[in-house]
Parts: C-alpha cells; sequence; structure tokens
C-alpha cells in the first residue's frame, strides 16, 4: 500500500445522498464497506466529516444568526453525522473511536492528540468530530489540522466529483480535470479546493491532498494502493 496513515475528509453533504437532507443509511453504509476493505489491508484511517447536511453556521449567519453561535451549532451537527458513520463501521465489523473538540463525555471521547495516535496504532477507526472547536474555521481547516498533528501522509477529500476542473463541471461541461497540480497553480488559477485556511495549512506542512469522487466503490482502495485517480494536489 503507498500510505501508512490517511486522514479523509468527507462533506455532510456527501451523507445526503439523493435525499434533500439529513442521513441517507444506504451511502453512509457504502462508505463504512470502503473504509473498512482500506483498513483490512493495514493503514490506519482517521475521518473528519462536516455537518452542511443538517446545518450551515455560513448560511444562518446569513439570515442574521450571530456567527459564533451559527458555528457552534454547525460543529454538533457534525458530531451527528460522525456519530451515523461510526455506528455504520462498527456494524460492518471495525473497532472505532470518536474524538471531539467539544466535550461530550456520555458519547464520545474529548480529543487528545497522543491519545488519537494511540487508537490509530492499535487499529482502530478514528473520527474527528466538532471541527476545531473554535467558530469562523470550516471542517476543511479541522482536517488539515487534524492531519497534521497525527502526522497523516495525505488528505483524502472524497466529493462528488472526480477531481479538481477548470471550472464547476456540474455547471461547464467544457471544463476539464487536472491530473496533478501544485499548491500555487491553484492559488494562482483561482480553483475552489478547500477553504484557504485548510490549504494554506497544508502547503506550509507540506502535506498533500488528493480530491476524488467517494461515491464511486472501490475508489477509497485504488487511492490507498497508489493508483493515480482524481487530482493530487503537492509541492
Amino acid at each position: 500500500m503507498k500510505y501508512k496513515r490517511i486522514l479523509l475528509k468527507l462533506s455532510g453533504e456527501s451523507l445526503m445522498g439523493d435525499k434533500q437532507y439529513g442521513i441517507d443509511n444506504e451511502r453512509v453504509r457504502q462508505y463504512a464497506e470502503d473504509i473498512k476493505a482500506v483498513h483490512a489491508q493495514g493503514l490506519e484511517v482517521a475521518i473528519v466529516i462536516g455537518g452542511g447536511n443538517i446545518f450551515r453556521g455560513l448560511s444562518a449567519e446569513k439570515s442574521g444568526m450571530d456567527r459564533a453561535q451559527a458555528d457552534y451549532m454547525g460543529m454538533l451537527a457534525t458530531v451527528i453525522n460522525s456519530m451515523a458513520l461510526q455506528d455504520a463501521l462498527e456494524k460492518v465489523g471495525l473497532k472505532t473511536r470518536l474524538l471531539t473538540a467539544i466535550k461530550m463525555e456520555q458519547i464520545c471521547e474529548p480529543f487528545i492528540r497522543r491519545r488519537a495516535v494511540r487508537h490509530l496504532e492499535k487499529g482502530r477507526v478514528v473520527i474527528f468530530g466538532a471541527g476545531t472547536g473554535n467558530p469562523y474555521f470550516t471542517t476543511d481547516s479541522a482536517a488539515a489540522l487534524r492531519a497534521i498533528e497525527i502526522k497523516a501522509d495525505v488528505v483524502l477529500k472524497g466529493t462528488r466529483v472526480d477531481g479538481i476542473y477548470t471550472a464547476d463541471p456540474e455547471k461547464d461541461p467544457t471544463a476539464t480535470r487536472f491530473d496533478k497540480i501544485s499548491f500555487r497553480e491553484v492559488y494562482a488559477k483561482g480553483l475552489n479546493v478547500m477553504d484557504m485556511t485548510a490549504f494554506t495549512l497544508c502547503e506550509e506542512n507540506e502535506l498533500p491532498i488528493i480530491v476524488f469522487d467517494m461515491n464511486k466503490p472501490g475508489n477509497f482502495m485504488k487511492i490507498a494502493k497508489g493508483e493515480e485517480i482524481g487530482t493530487l494536489v503537492k509541492g
């Protein structure tokens, strides 16, 4: 396998499947099966999930809510998604730990870096919930931060498109996909990969990012084996 320890970033919207809101259990089950297959190859897997399928802090702010309050609500939404994925992973036989940046002792452990690393070393799938625990930071930033903290080899951003394009492929049929692109090229072309805080964290810590289609079964395994699918951001 190409990697030893990976951080998988999933958007909250990806859990909706074909629904308009909430969680599609079939989609979550597919993710769990894909993660199980990769984990069975000896990889250490950590996961960060967004909360946009339940609540988006930025959208609430635009409608008049206090930004910090809205962001905290969004963090709680990520914990709901994390619990749903944790349940699906355990149903397929994986041992998991949910660690959150906001203390919720009855349902999860507080995030402690050394504890998270130890769980990974023991073969548990670790899910990081509640973002960074701070308002004004996205779950992309949380994914970059946690990946750096646990010394992950790569951040895998699972989306519903198969990589980074010159434009939005769902709106522009002439958009073309990049196989590889540098951090500097992403800046120069104004491409939307992650928010700028997360992207800069990855660049400064020389942490590569791969954007790929998580909704296609088997793609996660292909990347773990080193196959060149999606778009690699590096250097």
